[in-house]
């Protein structure tokens, strides 16, 4: 059973739908303990950074004890952000901190990290958009370079040793990051069409 963690702010409808479709059998846990029987965890997410704040203390240690135990763990879009130090929308918010550096306004940070283009961007980030494969990865397996997937984000990681896919909107980002059992993409699979669906099952393979 694949835990879909609910924090009020994920399409969990569509991402449940999803998982489905490859064969997965999904439950939203109401209390930390209940993720004890789960075989793999998703933390979807759309909006703010700082709806991550109500994963509290007791979700964030049941959620890296778990995946310290090497059971499979997927953020997508927030979810993604959650797992890296934290974000630049939300300061005083920590995330997960799975994996290093922080997440940043599309185009217009002042930070020495800042993700900065060369003319000013639109943001949001909103449609389909082409990803790099730097490295190949169980994630992204039998997914081509140049693939289209479905964005819809202001704020990006930055690109990380353990970043397997990579976007440019103006500037490059990471689209997909893997360490071991830790696994995220910034964009929707669940809206991403047979590529989204490919990688979703790419992912629940190593249940």
């Amino acid at each position: 059973m694949i835990a879909l963690v609910d924090y009020g702010a994920g399409n969990l409808t569509s991402v449940r739908k999803a998982l489905s479709h490859v064969g997965a059998s999904v439950w939203t846990p109401s209390v930390p303990g209940e993720l004890a029987r789960a075989r793999g965890i998703v933390v979807p997410g759309v909006g703010h950074f700082d709806s991550t704040r109500r994963l509290t203390d007791d979700w964030r240690t049941a959620i890296k004890t778990m995946a310290d135990d090497g059971v499979p763990l997927l953020g997508i879009c927030v979810g993604l952000q959650w797992l890296f130090e934290g974000s630049e929308e939300a300061p005083e918010v920590s995330g997960l901190g799975s994996f290093a550096g922080s997440c940043l306004l599309l185009g217009s940070s002042p930070s020495p990290q800042a993700l900065k283009p060369s003319s000013p961007l639109k943001v949001p980030h909103v449609g389909w958009n082409s990803l790099r494969l730097p490295r190949s990865s169980r994630l992204m397996a039998g997914i081509e370079e140049a693939t289209q997937v479905y964005f819809t984000h202001s704020y990006a990681a930055p690109i990380v040793d353990d970043t397997v896919a990579i976007c440019e909107y103006g500037v490059p980002f990471s689209a997909a990051v893997e360490r071991g059992n830790i696994s995220a993409v910034q964009f929707h699979p669940e809206k991403s069409g047979d590529a989204g669906i490919g990688i979703l099952s790419n992912w629940t393979d190593a249940l």
